[in-house]
């Protein structure tokens, strides 16, 4: 008998000695006068065991058949054997058709030494942020690099799963598979969403050298940016840097739960490859994750700003690296050990020393402008010589005019010969001779 049977067991003894009556036996157990009357019954029939609980020693009605349970035990040994129990419950209804509460998977696990519960430390206190009002407003963004194909495929060691994440809906807006978390990776990524979604007034993301220059001196010069912050400033974009990975908590949570589960999705799938991962992310997974995770905003509205026709066409020179350099005195343009020569006809007035800007494209092709224009240029083979005259100048069209013979052009070009032929009549080594008459070597040298 438990303690509290035993203490029942006292008053209702005293009852059936009418040593008390049944209401000061009600308040002593604290129950209702018609309860003492049953307990009062079941004692004088079955002595003792009439106060003990009914189903004691019985099999519960809502235990899970041993054999039910043997059966789900091998599924997870077989298949699932480093999933968790959410995932485990997911898996076997949809393909083994096994109809369990979650919570009843959970314990199955925990009991067979699958899995073990564990309490969370509580650690640093961070205040709660409210998400944003629409759909659009403010993008979490980061990458992620992992073993996401768990190393099925020798090529891809470790990958990078670059992710934006809306804030307030929790959806993911777009995710890309790549190698890593490079300028050319991150504007592949934000050229695709644009042209998908439109452009988000904000974006929420850490302090990676791709995205913020992170140099002590750089605090107040707002000129020195990288890459992405220059496209994005073009764009009207709103850059938010994390002081925390908590700050941005949507998209790192997000990341605990791919690595978890979308590594074991694509394990199931077969998936093994990168390109084979993009397809199942757009397919198949974002479509899923967005229709079960995803929350209704406070408003309908969508944040995101409509691309017009002339920032479409600007994008490819928009999402490229950007580099100054400088026009030599013979028209070519050096860059990354390329030498580039500019063509004699040019959509604009081209002068030399001049800065002009050379586009990296994603497409890895080179674009040179100058006053925005682009320039019309061909690659050398070869680093060229360096020449005693070239043009002055490049114009739109061929150059024909001539100079007239009064011109001060040609005025000063004589006046510079007359005075280099009155210096050498006046100069003691140009007249000295030998004793044949001949100039000496000094004086031909000198006279050449």
């Amino acid at each position: 008998m438990t303690t509290i049977e035993r203490l029942r067991l006292k008053v209702i003894e005293e009852l059936v000695e009418d040593r008390i009556n049944g209401t000061t036996a009600a308040t002593r157990l604290n129950l209702s006068v018609r309860q003492i009357k049953r307990l009062k019954v079941k004692f004088k029939e079955n002595g003792h065991d009439g106060l003990i609980h009914g189903s004691r020693g019985k099999i519960g009605l809502r235990k899970i058949n041993i054999n039910l349970e043997n059966n789900i035990m091998k599924i997870i040994k077989e298949k699932y054997h480093d999933f968790g129990p959410t995932m485990v419950w997911e898996k076997l209804q949809e393909i083994h058709s096994i109809k369990l509460s979650d919570e009843t998977i959970r314990t199955i696990m925990i009991r067979n030494h699958i899995w073990k519960s564990s309490k969370r430390k509580r650690g640093q206190y961070f205040a709660w942020r409210e998400r944003r009002f629409s759909y659009g407003q403010l993008q979490q963004f980061d990458g992620s690099y992992h073993n996401w194909f768990e190393s099925r495929n020798s090529s891809f060691p470790e990958n990078c799963l670059l992710i934006s994440v809306d804030d307030a809906t929790g959806k993911i807006t777009q995710a890309v598979m790549g190698v890593n978390e490079s300028v050319t990776a991150v504007f592949s990524f934000w050229m695709e969403y644009v042209k998908t979604n439109g452009i988000p007034p904000e974006i929420y993301l850490d302090k990676f050298s791709t995205y913020k220059i992170n140099h002590k001196e750089a605090t107040d010069n707002v000129e020195l940016m990288t890459q992405f912050n220059r496209a994005m400033k073009s764009l009207g974009v709103n850059l938010i840097f994390a002081n925390t990975p908590q700050a941005k908590g949507r998209v790192e949570r997000l990341f605990q739960t791919l690595q978890d589960r979308l590594v074991k999705e694509m394990r199931l799938a077969n998936i093994n490859t990168p390109e084979e991962a993009n397809i199942f992310l757009k397919d198949i997974f974002i479509p899923w994750y967005n229709g079960r995770y995803a929350v209704i905003p406070k408003s309908n509205d969508n944040s995101h700003r409509k691309l017009d026709i002339s920032t479409a066409l600007k994008l490819k020179s928009i999402f490229a690296k950007h580099y100054v350099r400088g026009i030599n005195n013979d028209f070519t343009i050096q860059y990354k050990n390329n030498w580039y020569q500019l063509k004699e006809i040019q959509p604009t007035t081209i002068f030399k020393t001049k800065k002009i800007l050379v586009e990296e494209r994603l497409d890895n092709s080179i674009k040179i402008k100058y006053q925005n224009h682009y320039l019309n240029f061909f690659l050398l083979p070869e680093k060229p010589l360096k020449v005693k005259s070239s043009p002055i100048v490049l114009t739109e069209h061929k150059s024909n005019w001539i100079p007239s013979f009064n011109h001060p052009w040609r005025q000063m070009g004589r006046a510079i010969v007359e005075e280099r032929r009155l210096k050498q009549q006046t100069d003691p080594l140009t007249i000295m001779t030998d004793l044949t008459g001949q100039n000496t070597g000094v004086s031909n040298y000198i006279s050449h």
